[in-house]
């Protein structure tokens, strides 16, 4: 899973993104409100995790833009203000939750860990389950009833990202920043791709038709019921 950690205190954006590294979660990070803002509204982060005062803007500022555009990516707030007041004005404002400077790190990977189960279907040992379907993080694979599709690293985050997000659209853009990264030396075609390559190992484990595309827009992976 993805994490965007946006934080002005160098040392404490680095150590923040080194414990949900050792993890095994992708992280990007920013170290300003504006670059946080263009990052998030990329679409393609399981979780944010904002700093509330940042230069350029404010974390408050960036959830407000964000669920105004339609994001429900959970939001993690961090915040040095203990008030009651502030901590509300955060919510308000549409964080999913909060932890006030300084914490402890086991408690911020327990809250990332509560705000994903919430989002996307994630058990206590990071499987993602739909239907018959178990992504299997540390296996780095995905299982259909206990049949290992066998899948490459790029086939599983595009597996992935579509699990963590069913029942919504995904532009071929959000994929292929998502699963190749920004700056890569390939096109969007790869992302016709390897949808085929992930479209058939799933038919052959009778899970084809999961995967639906919607022309002129993106991909969506169905819930299954």
């Amino acid at each position: 899973m993805k994490v965007l950690i946006v934080e002005d205190d160098a040392s404490l954006l680095k150590a923040v993104a080194d414990v949900f590294e050792e993890e095994g979660y992708q992280t990007d990070r920013a170290d300003n409100g504006l670059d946080g803002l263009l990052y998030a509204g990329q679409g393609i982060y399981d979780l944010l995790v904002l700093d509330i005062m940042l230069p350029g803007k404010t974390g408050l500022e960036i959830i407000k833009a964000l669920r105004k555009a339609g994001s429900t990516a959970p939001i993690l707030l961090l915040t040095a203000r203990d008030s009651v007041e502030d901590r509300v004005k955060g919510l308000d404002a549409g964080a999913d939750d909060y932890l006030t400077k300084p914490f402890a790190f086991q408690e911020l990977l327990a809250r990332a860990r509560a705000l994903l189960r919430r989002k996307g279907g994630v058990s206590e040992s990071g499987e993602v389950v739909c239907g018959p379907l178990v992504l299997k993080a540390k296996e780095f694979d995905a299982f259909v009833e206990g049949a290992p599709l066998k899948l490459t690293a790029k086939e599983y985050k595009l597996l992935e990202f579509l699990l963590l997000n069913r029942g919504q659209i995904l532009t071929k853009e959000q994929i292929f920043d998502r699963v190749w990264g920004f700056d890569v030396d390939t096109n969007m075609g790869v992302v016709d791709v390897y949808l085929h390559y992930v479209r058939k190992k799933l038919a052959l484990q009778n899970c084809d038709g999961l995967i639906h595309t919607v022309r002129g827009v993106g991909y969506m992976l169905k819930e299954i019921g």
